[in-house]
């Protein structure tokens, strides 16, 4: 059953992309979360899906997708599967998915329960996804869903010129800010464009930190 209710909601907070409200209206986000948060997944906050890691509010995976403006044709890498949710919403919006995370533990269980959805244009990738996915760039479209201190080159140099990638910047103890940075021709610096605070999980691996 999908989350009818929570798309109305998200359109009364300002989320105006009617495709992304018609994909999170066809997921049910308690398929998403551990049992014991089942009860809590209605509710527009993050909630923990263990091995210290975080499932977004609804209201931020919709408006983190709402900027990356897909219109079907794209392909996304995603640095950060979790528990797939935020996975499975690209999946309905662009044309290919690409999506890695770090903790074993997380992948396994998220490419399972997507497979059993029936999501077949999602391919998946255990590691570091600081790093990105140098055999699949460039990509249309990237988005994160941990926060790095710094924006990570590896990613913006795997982005196609014109692309769009929404992330999560700052450090645990700072004022984290999201980002839209579009890539522009080469020689050209990126456009950075500020969208709110906001408080994620630390990004880990080799291209996370500043430097």
């Amino acid at each position: 059953m999908g989350d009818w209710g929570r798309s109305e909601y998200l359109a009364r907070q300002g989320i105006r992309d009617r495709r992304v409200l018609a994909a999170i209206a066809n997921l049910s986000r308690a398929d998403f979360v551990p049992a014991g948060a089942r009860d809590a997944a209605h509710q527009d906050v993050p909630l923990p899906i263990g091995h210290g890691q975080t499932i977004s509010q609804p209201y931020v995976v919709a408006l983190m997708t709402e900027a990356l403006r897909l219109r079907g044709c794209e392909r996304v890498l995603e640095v950060g599967t979790g528990s797939g949710y935020q996975t499975a919403v690209l999946a309905l919006l662009a044309r290919e998915v690409f999506t890695v995370e770090i903790v074993r533990e997380l992948a396994r269980p998220a490419r399972r329960l997507l497979h059993r959805l029936g999501f077949n244009n999602v391919f998946y990738k255990e590691g570091d996804g600081s790093l990105g996915w140098p055999d699949a760039a460039p990509f249309d479209a990237i988005i994160a869903t941990a926060a790095p201190e710094d924006i990570p080159r590896e990613l913006l140099r795997q982005l196609r010129p014109g692309g769009r990638m929404v992330i999560p910047v700052g450090g645990v103890h700072e004022t984290q800010e999201l980002l839209r940075i579009r890539r522009r021709q080469p020689g050209m610096l990126p456009q950075v464009e500020r969208l709110l605070p906001v408080r994620f999980v630390p990004m880990t691996g080799l291209g996370a930190a500043p430097g």
